[in-house]
Protein backbone atom coordinates (compact mmCIF):
# COMPACT_ATOMS: atom_id res chain seq x y z
CA UNK A 1 0.00 0.00 0.00
CA UNK A 2 1.25 3.65 -1.10
CA UNK A 3 0.42 6.45 1.21
CA UNK A 4 0.63 10.04 0.51
CA UNK A 5 -0.50 13.39 0.95
CA UNK A 6 -2.11 16.29 -1.46
CA UNK A 7 -3.51 19.87 -0.86
CA UNK A 8 -6.13 21.38 -3.11
CA UNK A 9 -4.78 24.97 -4.07
CA UNK A 10 -7.32 27.66 -3.63
CA UNK A 11 -6.75 28.66 -7.71
CA UNK A 12 -8.79 25.24 -8.24
CA UNK A 13 -11.99 25.92 -6.43
CA UNK A 14 -15.08 24.53 -8.08
CA UNK A 15 -17.61 26.03 -5.62
CA UNK A 16 -16.01 28.98 -3.62
CA UNK A 17 -14.81 26.71 -0.31
CA UNK A 18 -13.98 23.17 -2.07
CA UNK A 19 -11.96 21.75 -5.01
CA UNK A 20 -12.95 21.40 -8.82
CA UNK A 21 -14.03 18.01 -9.06
CA UNK A 22 -12.47 17.36 -12.16
CA UNK A 23 -9.10 18.78 -10.88
CA UNK A 24 -9.83 16.65 -7.66
CA UNK A 25 -10.60 13.43 -9.74
CA UNK A 26 -7.33 13.96 -11.61
CA UNK A 27 -5.15 14.61 -8.63
CA UNK A 28 -6.56 11.28 -7.43
CA UNK A 29 -6.30 9.39 -10.51
CA UNK A 30 -2.69 9.61 -10.63
CA UNK A 31 -2.17 6.69 -8.09
CA UNK A 32 -3.21 4.42 -10.61
CA UNK A 33 -3.04 3.15 -13.69
CA UNK A 34 -4.99 3.09 -16.56
CA UNK A 35 -8.63 4.18 -17.38
CA UNK A 36 -9.84 5.28 -13.43
CA UNK A 37 -13.37 5.91 -11.69
CA UNK A 38 -13.32 8.56 -8.61
CA UNK A 39 -16.30 9.21 -6.44
CA UNK A 40 -16.41 12.35 -4.24
CA UNK A 41 -17.57 11.23 -1.21
CA UNK A 42 -17.52 15.30 0.60
CA UNK A 43 -16.66 18.42 -0.70
CA UNK A 44 -12.86 18.12 -1.23
CA UNK A 45 -11.34 21.13 1.34
CA UNK A 46 -9.01 23.84 -0.43
CA UNK A 47 -5.73 24.38 1.11
CA UNK A 48 -5.75 21.54 3.84
CA UNK A 49 -3.96 18.50 3.40
CA UNK A 50 -5.53 14.72 2.80
CA UNK A 51 -4.16 12.04 3.28
CA UNK A 52 -4.18 9.56 0.41
CA UNK A 53 -4.20 5.58 0.41
CA UNK A 54 -3.39 3.10 -2.88
CA UNK A 55 -3.11 -0.20 -3.68
CA UNK A 56 -2.89 -1.63 -7.50
CA UNK A 57 -6.47 -1.01 -8.16
CA UNK A 58 -8.08 1.38 -5.92
CA UNK A 59 -6.91 4.46 -3.89
CA UNK A 60 -8.82 6.60 -0.99
CA UNK A 61 -8.60 9.88 0.13
CA UNK A 62 -9.04 10.79 3.47
CA UNK A 63 -9.39 14.33 5.80
CA UNK A 64 -8.56 12.87 8.67
CA UNK A 65 -11.29 10.23 9.58
CA UNK A 66 -13.55 11.59 6.56
CA UNK A 67 -13.53 9.45 3.30
CA UNK A 68 -13.87 12.69 0.71
CA UNK A 69 -12.79 10.56 -2.28
CA UNK A 70 -12.43 6.91 -3.47
CA UNK A 71 -11.29 5.83 -6.73
CA UNK A 72 -11.14 2.40 -8.99
CA UNK A 73 -9.01 1.23 -11.93
CA UNK A 74 -11.67 0.85 -14.61
CA UNK A 75 -9.89 -1.80 -17.14
CA UNK A 76 -13.10 -1.27 -20.10
CA UNK A 77 -13.74 1.66 -20.06
CA UNK A 78 -15.58 3.07 -23.35
CA UNK A 79 -17.88 5.75 -24.62
CA UNK A 80 -18.64 6.89 -27.86
CA UNK A 81 -18.04 10.28 -28.68
CA UNK A 82 -20.52 12.35 -31.21
CA UNK A 83 -19.67 13.79 -34.21
CA UNK A 84 -17.39 16.84 -32.75
CA UNK A 85 -17.00 20.16 -34.27
CA UNK A 86 -13.98 22.63 -35.77
CA UNK A 87 -11.96 24.64 -33.52
CA UNK A 88 -13.42 27.46 -35.09
CA UNK A 89 -17.25 25.83 -34.67
CA UNK A 90 -16.77 25.36 -30.98
CA UNK A 91 -15.16 29.11 -31.15
CA UNK A 92 -18.81 30.01 -32.25
CA UNK A 93 -20.94 27.90 -30.06
CA UNK A 94 -18.86 29.17 -26.69
CA UNK A 95 -20.17 32.83 -27.56
CA UNK A 96 -23.58 31.07 -26.56
CA UNK A 97 -22.17 29.95 -23.30
CA UNK A 98 -25.47 30.06 -20.64
CA UNK A 99 -22.91 30.64 -18.21
CA UNK A 100 -21.99 34.06 -19.21
CA UNK A 101 -25.61 35.81 -17.97
CA UNK A 102 -26.59 33.33 -15.51
CA UNK A 103 -23.98 31.01 -13.42
CA UNK A 104 -24.48 28.83 -9.75
CA UNK A 105 -20.25 28.93 -9.09
CA UNK A 106 -19.19 32.19 -11.27
CA UNK A 107 -15.69 31.75 -9.84
CA UNK A 108 -15.34 28.00 -10.53
CA UNK A 109 -11.81 27.35 -12.01
CA UNK A 110 -12.86 25.35 -15.16
CA UNK A 111 -16.01 27.34 -16.30
CA UNK A 112 -16.28 30.39 -14.34
CA UNK A 113 -16.59 33.45 -16.38
CA UNK A 114 -15.23 35.68 -13.70
CA UNK A 115 -11.95 33.83 -13.72
CA UNK A 116 -9.13 35.95 -15.53
CA UNK A 117 -7.17 34.37 -18.50
CA UNK A 118 -4.63 32.54 -17.23
CA UNK A 119 -6.61 32.38 -13.61
CA UNK A 120 -9.11 29.84 -14.86
CA UNK A 121 -9.25 27.51 -16.98
CA UNK A 122 -12.84 29.34 -19.18
CA UNK A 123 -13.85 26.29 -20.60
CA UNK A 124 -16.97 27.71 -22.07
CA UNK A 125 -19.29 25.25 -23.73
CA UNK A 126 -21.87 26.44 -25.68
CA UNK A 127 -24.99 24.54 -27.87
CA UNK A 128 -23.30 23.32 -31.68
CA UNK A 129 -25.70 22.27 -34.62
CA UNK A 130 -25.78 19.15 -33.45
CA UNK A 131 -28.24 17.80 -31.47
CA UNK A 132 -27.55 18.01 -27.64
CA UNK A 133 -24.16 18.33 -28.56
CA UNK A 134 -21.84 21.51 -26.50
CA UNK A 135 -18.52 22.16 -27.20
CA UNK A 136 -15.78 24.87 -26.18
CA UNK A 137 -12.49 25.98 -27.62
CA UNK A 138 -9.38 25.22 -25.25
CA UNK A 139 -6.04 26.76 -25.21
CA UNK A 140 -4.03 25.67 -22.44
CA UNK A 141 -2.22 28.33 -20.75
CA UNK A 142 1.41 28.11 -19.80
CA UNK A 143 0.86 28.51 -16.27
CA UNK A 144 -1.09 24.77 -16.72
CA UNK A 145 2.54 23.56 -18.21
CA UNK A 146 4.62 20.58 -16.37
CA UNK A 147 8.33 21.01 -16.74
CA UNK A 148 8.09 19.63 -20.53
CA UNK A 149 5.42 22.07 -21.62
CA UNK A 150 2.45 19.49 -21.30
CA UNK A 151 -0.36 20.03 -19.52
CA UNK A 152 -0.62 17.42 -16.82
CA UNK A 153 -3.30 15.08 -16.06
CA UNK A 154 -5.22 17.01 -13.53
CA UNK A 155 -5.45 19.65 -15.98
CA UNK A 156 -7.08 17.43 -18.64
CA UNK A 157 -9.69 15.67 -15.87
CA UNK A 158 -10.63 19.40 -14.71
CA UNK A 159 -11.16 19.68 -18.79
CA UNK A 160 -13.47 16.97 -18.64
CA UNK A 161 -15.49 18.15 -16.04
CA UNK A 162 -17.48 21.40 -16.21
CA UNK A 163 -18.91 21.18 -19.70
CA UNK A 164 -20.79 17.78 -18.73
CA UNK A 165 -22.62 19.64 -16.38
CA UNK A 166 -23.84 22.20 -18.61
CA UNK A 167 -24.79 19.93 -21.13
CA UNK A 168 -27.18 17.69 -18.73
CA UNK A 169 -28.42 20.93 -17.05
CA UNK A 170 -32.05 21.20 -15.26
CA UNK A 171 -34.28 23.79 -16.81
CA UNK A 172 -35.18 25.54 -13.36
CA UNK A 173 -32.45 27.27 -10.92
CA UNK A 174 -31.04 24.37 -10.17
CA UNK A 175 -27.16 23.65 -8.28
CA UNK A 176 -25.50 20.55 -9.43
CA UNK A 177 -22.63 19.00 -8.33
CA UNK A 178 -20.01 16.59 -9.58
CA UNK A 179 -20.74 13.03 -7.83
CA UNK A 180 -18.43 10.75 -10.39
CA UNK A 181 -16.42 10.61 -12.98
CA UNK A 182 -14.66 7.95 -14.78
CA UNK A 183 -12.09 8.98 -17.54
CA UNK A 184 -9.41 7.83 -20.08
CA UNK A 185 -6.39 9.68 -21.19
CA UNK A 186 -5.14 8.10 -24.37
CA UNK A 187 -2.51 11.33 -25.35
CA UNK A 188 -1.38 14.06 -24.59
CA UNK A 189 -1.76 18.37 -24.79
CA UNK A 190 1.15 21.23 -25.00
CA UNK A 191 0.64 24.24 -24.06
CA UNK A 192 -0.71 26.44 -25.87
CA UNK A 193 -2.17 23.79 -28.24
CA UNK A 194 -5.53 24.15 -29.77
CA UNK A 195 -8.12 21.95 -28.63
CA UNK A 196 -11.74 21.54 -28.93
CA UNK A 197 -13.69 20.17 -25.80
CA UNK A 198 -17.22 18.68 -26.27
CA UNK A 199 -19.88 17.56 -24.02
CA UNK A 200 -23.52 15.59 -24.27
CA UNK A 201 -26.02 14.29 -22.47
CA UNK A 202 -26.41 10.75 -21.81
CA UNK A 203 -29.59 10.35 -19.39
CA UNK A 204 -31.59 11.03 -16.51
CA UNK A 205 -31.81 8.82 -13.00
CA UNK A 206 -33.55 10.40 -10.42
CA UNK A 207 -31.47 13.25 -9.27
CA UNK A 208 -28.47 11.83 -11.22
CA UNK A 209 -27.74 13.43 -14.36
CA UNK A 210 -25.42 11.69 -16.76
CA UNK A 211 -23.17 13.26 -19.42
CA UNK A 212 -20.08 12.56 -21.69
CA UNK A 213 -17.60 14.52 -22.55
CA UNK A 214 -14.12 14.51 -24.56
CA UNK A 215 -10.76 16.73 -25.69
CA UNK A 216 -10.09 16.46 -28.77
CA UNK A 217 -7.02 18.23 -30.93
CA UNK A 218 -7.75 20.49 -33.40
CA UNK A 219 -7.35 17.85 -36.03
CA UNK A 220 -9.73 15.91 -34.50
CA UNK A 221 -7.71 13.32 -32.93
CA UNK A 222 -9.22 12.04 -29.40
CA UNK A 223 -7.21 13.08 -26.27
CA UNK A 224 -9.47 12.10 -23.84
CA UNK A 225 -12.92 10.80 -22.68
CA UNK A 226 -15.08 10.68 -19.75
CA UNK A 227 -18.51 9.68 -18.43
CA UNK A 228 -19.58 11.69 -15.77
CA UNK A 229 -22.93 11.65 -13.01
CA UNK A 230 -23.98 14.52 -11.68
CA UNK A 231 -25.89 14.94 -8.48
CA UNK A 232 -28.80 17.92 -8.30
CA UNK A 233 -28.66 19.74 -4.85
CA UNK A 234 -31.26 22.18 -3.76
CA UNK A 235 -30.32 25.60 -3.37
CA UNK A 236 -30.74 27.35 0.12
CA UNK A 237 -34.23 29.27 0.50
CA UNK A 238 -33.31 32.32 -1.74
CA UNK A 239 -30.01 31.51 -3.15
CA UNK A 240 -30.38 31.88 -7.35
CA UNK A 241 -27.58 31.52 -9.90
CA UNK A 242 -25.63 34.93 -10.00
CA UNK A 243 -25.47 37.31 -12.79
CA UNK A 244 -21.65 37.03 -14.61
Amino acid sequence: MTTASIVIPRRFNGPPNSGNGGYVCGRVAQFLPGPVRVRLRTPPPLEHELTVTATGDEAHVFDGDRLVAEAKRVDDFRIDVPAAPTFAQANVASKSYVGFTRHVLPTCFVCGPQRAEGDGMRIFAGPTEHDAVLAAPWVPHESLADASGRVPPEFLWAALDCAGGFAIMPPEDQLILLGELSARLDGDVKVGEPCVVVAWPLGVEGRKRLAGTAILSASGVTVATARATWIEIPLASGTRPQTA
